[in-house]
């Protein structure tokens, strides 16, 4: 088992919640491993900002409004300048690696299950292949080392939690027009587009950042 992905994924989908105490002892029993890969998971995951350190052990981030707004402030100035770059930098393999996770992204818009956690899964994963297209189109690494520190999974996915099938489909246009920029090199659309998609993630964790922190495990559909 890899202790990292575990940790993580259980982190990102709410089973350890935020606050939550995370020791080495009691992982290493749940995941029934040694400590070592536990320690160095909780180091990996620590150096992500989704683990913050206690006297012993480390305790599952707590996200505050204030931190929400500054996390997604910053990602709207760094994705709103790698879409920018990318327009300018772009090949057509990187066009067509953009067009290809955005088809993906909407026919996984197009399988949707409202609240359904596998659902939820497969939209943030083509959601994060897509961004990570443009980034890798803007041809500056930088870019995505600066990223990988505010791009904070679970305010990802828990934004995603709570769009309906309305807010779905808008996102999925709003990725067409940051494509359409980018494949045209039109930057400043490309910038525009970009920050205001940011925005929204950011809106709908707002809204609902009382019902989130209430959200303790979200189950796996189990039927088709």
């Amino acid at each position: 088992m890899d202790a990292y992905k575990y940790i993580k994924e259980a982190i990102i989908h709410g089973k350890y919640e935020p606050g939550m105490r995370l020791g080495e002892e009691s992982l290493a029993k749940e995941l029934k491993l040694s400590r070592t890969p536990i320690r160095e998971a909780i180091k990996q995951l620590e150096s992500e900002g989704l683990v913050t350190p206690l006297k012993r052990g480390v305790s599952v981030r707590h996200f505050t409004r204030e931190d929400i707004q500054q996390i997604y402030d910053l990602r709207t100035l760094l994705e709103g300048y790698a879409a920018s770059q990318a327009a300018l930098h772009r090949t057509d393999e990187d066009i067509e690696k953009m067009k290809e996770t955005n088809d993906r992204y909407e026919e996984a818009i197009n399988r949707y299950k409202e609240a359904d956690l596998n659902s939820i899964k497969e939209i943030v994963n083509f959601n994060q292949q897509f961004h990570e297209a443009i980034i890798s189109a803007c041809k500056n690494p930088h870019i995505y080392f600066h990223l990988s520190k505010v791009v904070v999974v679970p305010l990802v996915f828990r934004s995603f939690y709570w769009y309906d099938e309305f807010e779905l489909k808008r996102s999925l246009e709003v990725h067409k027009t940051i494509l359409s920029a980018i494949k045209n090199q039109d930057s400043e659309r490309a910038r525009v587009a970009m920050t205001e998609h940011i925005y929204q993630g950011r809106d709908q964790v707002l809204a609902h950042l009382e019902e989130i922190k209430k959200i303790h495990v979200l189950k796996e559909d189990t039927h088709d």
